[in-house]
């Protein structure tokens, strides 16, 4: 389950657009501030969050089945009790990856993920994995 840096080096390599789930329009909160640093590296950032329509200029959508478009990374800053349906979801999009930000843990989404033949990153976040695998 645990990938090793050329194996999330490969994600970053491999995939583009990137689901923000929970991403926040404040600054202050992580959410925004990873997607912006994102969006700044050439990642395409589709923000997820039923409270909202935009954020960092794309429109959001209110689930990832909502997405028209193909999407890579499904990046989640949602509590570990709501992974297992974001899984589901992720699988039913065709996402590459189901990525849990640090703090979000939840075993039974990552075997969902993995058996649909997702890539699975628990616990670590996009921003500094990135900047690790690009330095």
């Amino acid at each position: 389950m645990t990938l090793n840096a050329k194996e999330i080096k490969a994600i970053f390599t491999n995939c583009k657009t990137i689901a923000v789930v929970g991403l926040s329009d404040n600054p202050a909160r992580p959410s925004y501030n990873v997607a912006l640093y994102l969006q700044q590296q050439g990642f395409r950032i589709i923000p997820v969050n039923p409270k909202l329509t935009e954020v960092l200029g794309e429109k959001c959508y209110a689930n990832l089945r909502e997405v028209p478009d193909k999407i890579d990374i499904v990046d989640c800053f949602r509590r570990s009790e709501e992974m297992l349906a974001i899984a589901h979801d992720a699988v039913a999009v065709g996402a590459k990856c189901l990525w849990m930000q640090i703090g979000v843990i939840n075993d039974e989404a990552a075997k969902v993920a993995e058996t649909a033949g997702l890539k699975v990153v628990l616990d670590k976040c996009t921003k500094i994995e990135y900047r690790r695998a690009t330095i």
